[in-house]
């Protein structure tokens, strides 16, 4: 009987400029050492990647299947179909943890439904970095994703997150295509009250790192420039 591999979800530095042995344990270069087969966003920076964090892996031997928003969901049996024949699987995000915010929660999904073991490895969230460095609230708080492109939908989703900051005590998280990020910053000082409390957290574990916490109010008075910096938002009415 074929003892069933697992599925190793493998995570990667926030941005392409970071030293990936400074912020990911060694058990992912470890894992790597063992794995061929491997399910990524973007087969090139996957690669990329592999060599930074363990140079001493035979890229020749390296089998990857590419899972992005083209991927028919009708290829995701062959993805893991080397796990059911007894091979471990890497499973990784274009950046930080593969699973959140990322298409790969589809592949886990059917792990569990196939039996297949999932082993979840340590790395850089960026949701729960800024969550840590934001000062707000960490017992309670919801990530939301993209916010709307329509402008109106865009301006009601805003104050409805500010609403339920305030009623359940819970900061809200969001994201935007980074070269949105100014855009959306107007949108979100235009829309929120004075006093509501926003966090900016760009380039998190970069040398460029920026995160700081201020009222809408103050914020009025510096604007940062955002663009095509990986961002994360999070805002809450106290």
């Amino acid at each position: 009987m074929t003892t069933i591999g697992k599925l190793y979800l493998l995570p990667v530095p926030l941005g392409t400029d970071a030293d990936p042995k400074q912020v990911l344990p060694e058990t992912v270069a470890k894992s790597i050492e063992f794995i061929d087969h491997y399910i990524v966003e973007n087969e090139k920076t996957a690669r990329r990647f592999i060599k930074a964090i363990l140079p001493t892996k035979k890229q020749p031997e390296l089998k990857l299947s590419v899972l992005n928003k083209r991927t028919e969901t009708s290829e995701h049996d062959d993805f893991i179909q080397p796990c059911l024949e007894g091979e471990n699987v890497g499973l990784m995000s274009e950046a930080g943890c593969p699973g959140v915010a990322d298409p790969g929660a589809a592949i886990a999904k059917l792990a569990h439904e196939k039996g297949i073991q999932v082993v979840p490895l340590v790395g850089p969230s960026s949701i729960l970095l800024a969550i840590m460095a934001s000062g707000m609230n960490g017992q309670s708080f919801a990530f939301n994703g993209y916010l709307p492109i329509d402008k109106s939908d865009k301006k009601s989703a805003i104050k409805n997150f500010e609403q339920l900051s305030f009623n359940k005590n819970q900061s809200q998280l969001f994201i935007e295509t980074p070269y949105r990020n100014n855009k959306l910053i107007e949108d979100i000082l235009n829309t929120l009250q004075p006093s509501t409390h926003l966090c900016i957290a760009a380039d998190i574990t970069l040398e460029t790192e920026y995160i700081k916490t201020k009222t809408v109010a103050q914020w009025k008075k510096e604007r940062p420039d955002l663009h095509n910096r990986p961002s994360i938002f999070i805002i809450h009415k106290f």
